[in-house]
């Protein structure tokens, strides 16, 4: 099992990206999702329709880490509601895993897009906005204090262990972060929307669900010894 550092919470003054920010002390989690909607700690807020926190039970055990809102999240406001979210509400069901039960998010809170005609195209935050959102998650891993944190993809898997950190380095080992919880890599559910093979989708989608019950077992685990 491999260890890293993880990322403290950063005062709401300290934005490398964004200058400081001028938010108040925030207490709690159902604070933070209202402070949330007043970020400006990069430009992406200028163009999405709202900020989209994470949902889910303040004490959850384990919490899924997905990329960034797209564009269904971003008009209602929610987590892994459009396309990707039902792949993934399957794969929890696989696995076992209760959704109501734990707490989902993404680590960049608006979406990214590029308008295309009718459309806006997902498009991958860069490593400043990152950088600037990393806040937010850490501000819902204080609150929530998850014993595992599952990282679904490379911006989830930056945003939690770092740059240099790749999902095939990493997937299939948990990694435990000083904060003594455990982060498990796994790829973001859209990624199964973009494979072409039927024979490659299903081959991927079991070792995803697979994935999610590694997770599972492990959550259970801790919680056994806690």
């Amino acid at each position: 099992m491999a260890r890293a550092k993880s990322n403290q919470p950063m005062l709401p003054f300290d934005d490398e990206a964004s200058g400081p920010a001028e938010l108040p002390e925030i207490k709690s989690l159902a604070e933070a999702a209202i402070a949330v909607q007043g970020c400006t700690r990069c430009s992406l807020y200028q163009f999405a329709t709202q900020a989209v926190f994470g949902e889910g039970p303040a004490e959850a055990s384990m919490m899924f880490v997905g990329e960034q809102p797209g564009d269904q999240e971003d008009l209602a406001g929610k987590p892994f509601v459009g396309p990707a979210g039902k792949v993934f509400d399957q794969a929890l069901a696989a696995a076992g895993i209760d959704r109501d039960r734990v707490y989902v998010t993404n680590a960049v809170k608006h979406f990214k897009f590029q308008p295309r005609g009718k459309k806006r195209l997902h498009q991958r935050p860069n490593g400043g906005e990152i950088r600037a959102c990393r806040f937010w998650l850490d501000l819902e891993r204080a609150f929530v204090k998850p014993l595992v944190t599952v990282a679904m993809g490379a911006t989830a898997v930056q945003s939690l262990l770092g740059s240099s950190a790749t999902i095939t380095s990493l997937r299939g080992a948990p990694t435990q972060l000083e904060d003594g919880s455990w982060v498990m890599v796994t790829i973001h559910p859209s990624y199964l929307l973009r494979m072409t093979d039927r024979g490659d989708v299903a081959a991927e989608r079991e070792k995803f669900e697979g994935d999610l019950r590694a997770a599972k077992a492990l959550e259970g685990k801790l919680a056994g010894a806690a």
